[in-house]
Protein backbone atom coordinates (compact mmCIF):
# COMPACT_ATOMS: atom_id res chain seq x y z
CA UNK A 1 0.00 0.00 0.00
CA UNK A 2 1.39 3.71 -1.12
CA UNK A 3 2.00 5.74 2.26
CA UNK A 4 1.85 4.91 5.60
CA UNK A 5 -2.22 4.44 5.90
CA UNK A 6 -2.34 1.86 8.64
CA UNK A 7 -4.39 -1.41 8.03
CA UNK A 8 -6.08 -2.25 10.93
CA UNK A 9 -9.73 -3.31 11.09
CA UNK A 10 -10.15 -2.57 14.73
CA UNK A 11 -9.32 1.01 14.20
CA UNK A 12 -12.18 0.83 11.35
CA UNK A 13 -14.27 -0.83 13.52
CA UNK A 14 -13.74 1.46 16.63
CA UNK A 15 -14.86 4.37 14.50
CA UNK A 16 -18.44 2.65 12.77
CA UNK A 17 -19.38 1.88 16.88
CA UNK A 18 -18.76 5.60 17.26
CA UNK A 19 -21.36 6.35 14.60
CA UNK A 20 -24.97 6.94 14.98
CA UNK A 21 -28.28 7.72 12.76
CA UNK A 22 -28.95 11.44 12.66
CA UNK A 23 -32.27 12.43 13.55
CA UNK A 24 -34.82 13.68 11.16
CA UNK A 25 -34.14 17.85 11.88
CA UNK A 26 -29.92 16.87 11.64
CA UNK A 27 -30.57 15.49 8.03
CA UNK A 28 -32.86 18.08 7.17
CA UNK A 29 -30.35 20.66 8.14
CA UNK A 30 -28.04 18.55 6.10
CA UNK A 31 -29.98 18.42 3.13
CA UNK A 32 -30.69 22.09 3.12
CA UNK A 33 -27.09 23.12 2.84
CA UNK A 34 -26.25 20.59 0.54
CA UNK A 35 -29.21 21.45 -1.52
CA UNK A 36 -28.02 25.15 -1.06
CA UNK A 37 -24.29 24.85 -1.93
CA UNK A 38 -25.67 22.51 -5.17
CA UNK A 39 -27.36 25.55 -6.45
CA UNK A 40 -25.22 27.77 -5.74
CA UNK A 41 -22.17 26.37 -7.79
CA UNK A 42 -25.00 26.00 -10.25
CA UNK A 43 -25.79 29.48 -10.07
CA UNK A 44 -22.29 30.44 -9.84
CA UNK A 45 -21.32 28.25 -13.30
CA UNK A 46 -23.94 29.56 -15.32
CA UNK A 47 -23.03 33.32 -14.49
CA UNK A 48 -19.55 32.09 -15.65
CA UNK A 49 -20.91 30.38 -19.23
CA UNK A 50 -23.01 33.92 -19.84
CA UNK A 51 -20.18 35.81 -19.05
CA UNK A 52 -18.34 33.45 -21.82
CA UNK A 53 -20.80 33.13 -24.59
CA UNK A 54 -22.38 36.62 -24.04
CA UNK A 55 -19.41 39.12 -23.04
CA UNK A 56 -17.25 38.37 -26.61
CA UNK A 57 -20.14 39.29 -28.40
CA UNK A 58 -20.28 43.08 -27.00
CA UNK A 59 -16.53 43.98 -28.49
Amino acid sequence: MPGNVPLNLSEYLRVLKLTRKPTREEFTVIAKVAGAGILLIGFIGFIIYLLITILPGWF
